[in-house]
C-alpha cells in the first residue's frame, strides 16, 4: 500500500478526498473509493476507529450509489469485516463476510474468483472462532473454484490447501491434513524450480 510511508501517504489520501468531494460531488461512488483508501492507510496504521469510520461511511455512500446488492459494495463490506478480524472481534466479522458472499454470488454467480475470496473469508472467520464444521464445506468450495479459476498450481490454490490441513488437524484427522500438505507443498516445490 504504502510501504510505510504512512506519513507521507495521509495527506495525499486526504487531498484526493477533498478534490474528488469537490469535483465530484459528496455522493459520487469515487468519493467512497477514496474513503475506503484513507481507511485502509489507517487500518495499516492500527488507527481502527479512523479506519471504521471511514469504511463505514464509505460503505453508505456505496449503498446509497450503486445499490445493496453490488459487487462494490461487496468489497467495502469486506474491508469492514477484515478490520474487525484484525481487532479479535469475530461475531462482528461474521455477519459482514456472510453478506459479502451473499451478495457476491448473486451478482456474479457461484463460481467467479470474488465468490471464492468471500469464501475463504468467511471460513477463516469460522476457523478463529472453533466453528470447524462451518468452515470446512467453504474450504472446500474455495479450492474448486480457485483450481477451475486459476489452475491447479496457484498460489491462492496453496494457501488454501494449507488453510484446509490446518482445519483438517483441528478436527482430528491428520493423515488427511498431510495429504493436503504434501499437495501444497509439491506445488510449491514446482514452483521454485521453474
Amino acid at each position: 500500500m504504502c510501504h510505510g510511508k504512512y506519513a507521507e501517504a495521509e495527506p495525499l489520501h486526504r487531498r484526493a478526498l477533498a478534490i474528488r468531494e469537490k469535483a465530484l460531488g459528496p455522493e459520487h461512488p469515487d468519493v467512497a473509493n477514496s474513503l475506503n483508501n484513507l481507511a485502509g492507510l489507517y487500518h495499516a496504521q492500527g488507527k481502527y476507529a479512523e479506519a471504521e469510520s471511514l469504511y463505514q461511511r464509505a460503505l453508505v455512500l456505496l449503498e446509497k450509489t450503486l445499490g445493496p446488492v453490488h459487487p462494490g459494495v461487496a468489497s467495502s463490506v469486506n474491508n469492514l469485516a477484515l478490520l474487525y478480524c484484525n481487532q479479535g472481534k469475530y461475531a462482528e466479522a461474521e455477519p459482514l463476510y456472510q453478506r459479502a458472499l451473499k451478495i457476491d454470488e448473486k451478482a456474479l454467480g457461484p463460481d467467479d474468483r470474488n465468490v471464492a475470496q468471500s469464501l475463504n473469508n468467511l471460513a477463516g472467520v469460522y476457523f478463529a472462532q472453533g466453528k470447524y464444521a462451518e468452515a470446512e464445506p467453504l474450504c472446500q468450495r474455495t479450492l474448486a473454484i480457485w483450481e477451475k479459476a486459476l489452475g491447479q498450481e496457484h498460489p491462492k490454490v496453496v494457501t488454501t490447501l494449507e488453510n484446509y490441513a490446518a482445519l483438517l488437524r483441528k478436527t482430528g484427522r491428520p493423515s488427511q491434513a498431510a495429504d493436503m500438505d504434501a499437495r501444497a507443498e509439491a506445488i510449491r516445490a514446482k514452483q521454485e524450480s521453474r
